[in-house]
């Protein structure tokens, strides 16, 4: 590597290490990459910056010898260049100007000495201009000594100015330098002047046609011009030139645009509706003022009805519809390079156009870039700084937070490699639950709450647009000062729409975060897959009790065999769901539940039925019985179910009501059986 650096390496690192043939660095069985590769490896452990005890060793060096550059002028030797008879007057006058007017500016002071020196007569003229001719004489005989003295470096700057490529010109110079061959023909006695005086105005006029042939060349001395400038800035490396050095471009906007025409980009669409409907006026009043176009395109916006307003504004969303597809056809014809140009003037033009002029705009759009705002990226580096920073401000109090992340680096650099291990493997697993999160599908936010200022401001601000001329910001303020001053009566209206904004919002960020919450409100049941079927609560009589008691041991054991297989986030879903559904009292729409009569009202009841038959009595007496069971069941199967709360939560509630039924069929049906036995028995 030292062999393939210059003599004098004077650049950057980077921009010597850009430039470096690594060809001529390859050896062996190591090609040009890997030694490319194996340098960037090192490079990294290397720290890049300089200690003020080599910064003093450098200053020693260039008080010793202070011209170090090669530039000519700034030898120590070269001759210093007279001033004009103007500064002369400038530098005498200034100092007495600015005590005389201490509140002016400078440039101000400027303005008043070069008018004053203007007016200045010649006889006083005189002196100033002697003395200049004076010192100009003296300074060309210094030159000459200074040439004789220093022939190297006349050659070198010599060299250096014809070796530097030319410029490419613009399609207007080219134009006029093809304009002007074909002029000195037929006028070979013509000045500058008469070729300038006749052909100043004919580039304007030119059509569209021939002013594309002009720039289409221009571009192609343009590219000429960008290969042969880098070759030779990576062929001078003293010189410290860089790709900024380059001229950017030959074109001008306007011609840019054309360009962009022809080549087939769609003309961008207006930003809303009175912005279309003004465009298509004013193409039918071109004979109008300009002045006064705009006024007439306000007055004729306010005489519309809003119906056909809206219709404005549909044509100018369909419009930009169409202005998407017509574009992204339009950047897969161009390179790669054309393409960032085109997106970069796009986004330019969405910033300017797009600018949040009132306070809560300017929040929201403050808020979205926070949020859209990436992290930091994570290193061990990064990690070592964090752990070891605070210490490090208690010990060294006087030290600001960018002389703290030097020293920190500083300290990283020199870390042994057994001790960055550490934070080596702390890097790789932050990285990896990093991934984890971004993998992870994040529902968005939904629409934010409108206020009642911004309904009533969105439904006006096309006659806004249309009474300051599309001057946005001014119609915001007229907005602003008109609602301020609106009585509670025509804001009621509005306020109403606000609130039911306020509740959809409430609805949609509550079905996002909490969707089990969302459907026990509205009544719907939740499915989980795999969940097991529960079983009756009570057997409704003894002989079925044991059956039913089996089932629920079966039912628990089948319940944390599936809750174990589920994922912690499907667990806590599942629990959310069913601990909701305790606290809601019953279904919506469904029955009421039945309350438990008193001792008192069975009394009276038993005294009702004592005139009926026996045979209806021992039935009843029968089912009482069976009644009063149930209802000790039913409370020890609470009971059970308060101990074990995964239990009651997954009761499926359609399965249990057709259960439930089935139950009282079979237990009707075995009431009426042991009447019909009781009676046989009698």
């Amino acid at each position: 590597m030292k062999v393939a650096l210059p003599q004098k390496d004077l650049t950057k690192y980077k921009t010597s290490e850009s430039h470096l043939d690594w060809q001529k660095v390859a050896f062996n069985s190591y090609t040009a990459e890997m030694c490319k590769q194996k340098w960037l490896e090192v490079s990294k452990e290397i720290r890049k910056f300089r200690t003020l005890t080599e910064l003093i060793f450098d200053a020693q060096d260039y008080i010793k010898n202070p011209y170090k550059g090669k530039k000519l002028k700034k030898h120590p030797d070269f001759p210093k260049k007279p001033l004009t008879p103007y500064f002369r007057f400038f530098m005498e006058k200034r100092a007495k100007y600015a005590k005389l007017h201490p509140e002016m500016s400078n440039l101000d002071l400027t303005k008043i000495l070069s008018k004053k020196y203007r007016e200045l007569p010649d006889k006083k003229k005189k002196k100033y201009v002697d003395d200049f001719v004076r010192d100009k004489e003296m300074f060309v005989q210094s030159m000459m000594r200074f040439r004789e003295e220093h022939p190297d470096l006349m050659e070198n700057m010599t060299k250096k100015a014809s070796n530097v490529p030319e410029k490419p010109k613009t399609p207007q110079q080219l134009w006029y330098n093809h304009e002007k061959k074909a002029f000195l023909k037929t006028h070979p006695d013509a000045t500058t002047k008469d070729i300038k005086d006749s052909l100043g105005k004919q580039w304007t006029q030119l059509s569209d046609k021939k002013r594309l042939k002009w720039i289409a060349k221009s571009l192609e001395q343009y590219k000429l011009y960008e290969e042969v400038m880098r070759e030779y800035i990576q062929q001078h490396p003293e010189l410290n030139m860089t790709q900024g050095d380059i001229v950017k471009s030959t074109l001008t906007k306007a011609e840019r645009h054309l360009k962009d025409k022809s080549d087939g980009r769609p003309d961008k669409p207006p930003p809303n509706g009175y912005s279309m409907f003004c465009a298509e006026l004013m193409s039918s009043m071109k004979d109008v003022p300009s002045t006064e176009r705009m006024v007439m395109c306000s007055q004729r916006w306010k005489m519309l009805k809003q119906g056909e307003k809206d219709a404005y504004q549909k044509r100018c969303e369909q419009r930009k519809k169409e202005y998407e597809i017509e574009m992204h056809r339009f950047l897969s014809t161009l390179p790669e390079e054309e393409q960032q140009r085109v997106l970069g003037e796009e986004k330019i033009g969405i910033r300017r156009g797009t600018g949040a002029s009132s306070p809560a705009a300017k929040r929201k759009s403050r808020a979205k870039v926070n949020a859209e705002k990436p992290k930091r990226p994570i290193s061990a580096m990064f990690i070592f700084s964090e752990e070891k920073r605070p210490k490090l401000q208690q010990e060294r109090p006087d030290l600001s937070d960018s002389e703290l992340t030097r020293l920190l680096a500083r300290m990283w650099n020199e870390l042994p490699d057994k001790k960055k291990e550490k934070y080596k493997r702390l890097e790789s697993v932050l990285k990896a639950e990093s991934e984890k999160e971004k993998n992870v599908d994040r529902s968005r936010l939904p629409d934010p709450p409108k206020t009642a200022q911004d309904i009533w401001q969105q439904s006006v601000i096309g006659d806004y647009l249309a009474r300051f001329k599309n001057d946005r910001p001014k119609a915001q303020k007229a907005m602003e000062a008109t609602w301020s001053t609106m009585e509670k009566k025509e804001k009621i209206m509005w306020i109403k729409k606000a609130a039911e904004d306020q509740k959809r919002y409430e609805r949609d960020l509550c079905e996002m975060r909490s969707p089990t919450a969302a459907a026990i409100a509205s009544g719907k049941k939740m499915k989980f897959e795999g969940e097991p079927k529960k079983p009756p609560s009570n057997g409704y009589q003894k002989s079925l009790q044991k059956i039913a008691e089996e089932k629920q041991k079966q039912y628990k054991v089948l319940l944390e065999q599936w809750l174990a297989s589920l994922t912690s986030q499907e667990r806590n879903t599942y629990r959310e769901y069913n601990s909701q559904k305790r606290k809601t009292p019953a279904k919506p729409g469904g029955p009421k539940a039945k309350s438990k009569k008193s001792e008192s009202e069975d009394e009276d009841d038993e005294e009702d039925d004592d005139d009926d038959d026996d045979q209806k009595g021992s039935s009843d007496a029968d089912s009482s019985s069976d009644d009063d069971d149930d209802d000790d069941e039913d409370d020890d199967d609470r009971d059970e179910g308060d101990d074990d709360d995964d239990d009651d939560d997954s009761e499926d509630d359609d399965d249990d009501d057709a259960e439930d039924k089935e139950n009282k069929s079979e237990d009707s049906s075995s009431e009426s059986g042991s009447g019909s036995s009781d009676s046989d028995s009698d």
